[in-house]
């Protein structure tokens, strides 16, 4: 009962992040068939037999980010994927792209995280293999971290736009709007400022 909770609880933005990136992981799978794809540290030997959704569920749960994060982890998995094509999301990598995504977001955007090993049990990975993600991730983004607040908004509309084709608009356009409200407000300052942090493992 107390996971059925939990789980309700969690923000509708955030939990659509999950039908965002099975969407895009099924239709890189399909592409996987006429386009060749590059094995990363990110892939695994098989498919993980728990679903986008309960990962990041279980990620939400156990993290303790703040809900800015999971945007920001967005914005991180689309700028890797950008500038690493030959290595789409698909689904024998993105949960631990996923993972690393939210663990990176954290350093740079929340005063208090946890650590490598920490994330690592959330994630069901060892430290070790944790620690060789972060770094890969890192250098798949070229170190680019910054989210300027500008950005932020983007990504939060375009979150916003997407609910709304699949909700009915009076049960979604209100609270969600309330929830990317205070996601940017507890974010960013009215100067643009940003966080600069190092990501020590």
């Amino acid at each position: 009962m107390a996971d059925l909770q939990e789980t309700m609880a969690m923000p509708k933005a955030i939990s659509f992040l999950s039908t965002l990136l099975q969407r895009v992981a099924d239709s890189n799978d399909l592409n996987r068939r006429f386009q060749p794809q590059k094995i990363s540290v990110f892939h695994g030997l098989t498919r993980p037999t728990i679903s986008i959704q309960n990962y990041l569920e279980r990620i939400f749960k156990y993290a303790n980010c703040s809900q800015s994060c999971f945007v920001v982890a967005y914005v991180y998995l689309h700028r890797f994927a950008q500038r690493q094509p030959s290595l789409p999301i698909n689904s024998f990598n993105v949960h631990r792209l996923l993972i690393t995504s939210v663990l990176v977001s954290a350093k740079f955007m929340d005063d208090i995280f946890y650590n490598n090993a920490y994330y690592a049990k959330v994630g069901g990975i060892s430290t070790t293999e944790m620690n060789l993600l972060e770094v890969d991730f890192l250098f798949g983004l070229g170190f680019e971290l910054n989210v300027t607040p500008n950005t932020f908004y983007t990504y939060c509309s375009f979150l916003e736009r997407e609910m709304l084709k699949q909700s009915p608009p009076q049960l979604v356009i209100e609270p969600l709007h309330h929830q990317l409200k205070q996601l940017h407000l507890r974010c960013f300052n009215e100067d643009d400022s940003t966080h600069q942090k190092q990501l020590a493992v």
